[in-house]
């Protein structure tokens, strides 16, 4: 589409003369997804806690460096979406501030660069905390915030988007936290960023079942476009199970005690979600949307909360399946 088409093809234009500068880039950000970015530091910062070296500095770092990075992927999911065609008047998720004509696509692209460098300056400081190792994360990191929509070969055109989610909002983002305060992984560390990855790309689950009509006619080939709704319905309620059988595994391996079934407190929320995701369809999968990232928030805080109340107080629960990659020592006194 032509950024200079029409306004009377722009989804609920009388909204656009409400919105001020500062609240139409507000609205860019998408401040609901920001909490989906938090929860993984938060859950990081727990199992640092739980490994008894927090360290506030780095954890405060770590957390501005995810704010910024899903700001930064959801500008470019935002302008480079649109000059694809994937975001048209017919979308049926929220309205996107490019394809509505809130922001120009050149003025989104330049604040896209500026939150990246942001990025960097924050990522600079992590180096300086944590090693070189920080480096390769940090460039990874920022290439696929990036890479999900742009690029020669965007992941999220090709069906990789999911993994990708997984990766980078659950493995990456919690072991990386850990690490930045450690300066090693914890076993525990690990086996926590595995339902915060599941819970967080059955965000995108949602969102590629509900824009799956629209998706095919930009040749975004998501997984639901590729084998259908029913692929997209039963991926989402195998995260879901994945997410709640970690802390059982947890319990059964002895890393925490009873205090790691505290997310199951969440489990009813989850249940009625598979049920409204078999049943809805269209526009009413914005509410199985929202209400899965708010699923997201209380699984991690309550995760969060098993790993400061249920894990080993010992020393040898810092270190016990932990994977050492630079002296521990290093990362402390900071913060």
């Amino acid at each position: 589409m032509n950024p200079t088409q029409p306004a009377t093809l722009v989804p609920e234009p009388a909204l656009q003369p409400q919105l001020s500068l500062f609240g139409r880039w507000w609205l860019a950000s998408r401040p609901k997804t920001l909490p989906a970015a938090a929860t993984p530091v938060l859950v990081g910062c727990a199992c640092a806690h739980a490994a008894g070296g927090f360290a506030l500095g780095p954890a405060a770092a770590a957390l501005a460096g995810a704010l910024l990075l899903q700001i930064a992927a959801n500008f470019a999911n935002d302008v480079f979406d649109f000059e694809k065609g994937a975001d048209t008047a017919e979308r049926l998720g929220p309205v996107r501030a490019v394809q509505a004509g809130w922001i120009s696509a050149r003025s989104m692209r330049r604040a896209l660069w500026l939150v990246l460098a942001l990025a960097l300056v924050v990522g600079l400081y992590l180096v300086s905390v944590a090693g070189p190792l920080l480096i390769a994360i940090g460039i990874a990191s920022i290439a696929g915030a990036v890479a999900y929509t742009a690029g020669p070969y965007p992941l999220g055109y090709h069906g990789l988007g999911d993994v990708a989610v997984f990766l980078f909002f659950g493995v990456v983002a919690v072991a990386g936290t850990a690490f930045v305060q450690l300066g090693y992984v914890t076993e525990l560390a690990w086996a926590s960023s595995v339902p915060v990855g599941c819970l967080t790309t059955a965000i995108l689950v949602v969102n590629n079942v509900r824009d799956a009509a629209t998706d095919v006619l930009a040749n975004k080939r998501t997984l639901p476009v590729r084998f259908g709704i029913g692929f997209g319905i039963a991926e989402y309620h195998v995260l879901l199970g994945l997410a709640y059988a970690l802390p059982l595994w947890l319990l059964w391996r002895g890393q925490l005690t009873l205090w790691a079934l505290l997310p199951w407190l969440s489990l009813p929320l989850a249940v009625d979600l598979s049920r409204r995701i078999r049943r809805e369809a269209g526009p009413a999968l914005n509410g199985v949307l929202a209400h899965t990232a708010r699923l997201l928030l209380c699984f991690g805080v309550l995760l969060s909360a098993s790993l400061l109340l249920g894990a080993p107080s010992s020393p040898r629960g810092a270190a016990h399946g932990s994977l050492q990659l630079r002296p521990a020592s290093g990362s402390h006194g900071v913060g």
